[in-house]
């Protein structure tokens, strides 16, 4: 039996990469997945990849309604989950005086605002003791002008969805974040520090 036997989890970004391996990983430790992706050719490809088990779901996380419709797909096949993993993001490097009003809204609507709803909008469904799992990257603080915005606004968002009765864990995959995250909780301030 595998530590994840029976858990509903459900995966953004799952079409490739991380999320994908994640996915399998999830999967062989017996875990149900929905994964999501933009292209539903790719998203047909990791769902027979993974093999049993395993839910694609098209969309992307920037589009509420597509989120609504994940959400809506999860409650209608097994009604709860487990585990949030907002995996999906995108890295496009551009040096800063190049960085242009689009580049940047469609870099903020993938990464923090995609992040944001697609945990907001599973609260609902999510089982006391879940788990939310927000994935980072290290081109955050590589000197990417774009990303290197976005975050102080996945940390504090990471901050805001402190573990209480509802939500066991919150685990940030970028080992700064991670780091801060812990240090700020282990205070016991009350309200963490801007």
């Amino acid at each position: 039996m595998g530590k994840l036997q029976g858990k509903v989890a459900v995966i953004t970004g799952g079409t490739e990469g991380i999320g994908l391996a994640t996915a399998r990983l999830f999967v062989n430790e017996g875990a149900y997945v929905f994964i999501t992706g933009r292209r539903q050719k790719e998203l047909d490809a990791a769902v027979t990849a993974i093999g049993s088990n395993a839910t694609g779901v098209q969309g992307d996380v920037a589009k509420l309604a597509d989120l609504d419709r994940l959400y809506q797909t999860v409650s209608n096949v097994k009604g709860r989950i487990d585990i949030i993993f907002a995996n999906a993001g995108v890295g496009e490097f551009v040096p800063f005086p190049k960085v242009s009003e689009e580049h940047f809204d469609k870099l903020f609507n993938i990464n923090v605002k995609g992040a944001l709803f697609t945990v907001q909008k599973g609260l609902p469904l999510l089982n006391d003791g879940g788990s939310i799992i927000l994935t980072g990257s290290v081109a955050s603080v590589k000197g990417t002008a774009a990303l290197a915005f976005m975050r102080p606004a996945r940390l504090r968002f990471a901050l805001s969805c402190a573990p209480g009765p509802r939500i066991s864990k919150i685990v940030v995959s970028d080992q700064m974040l991670l780091a801060r995250v812990q240090s700020i909780r282990r205070s016991q301030t009350g309200n963490p520090p801007m």
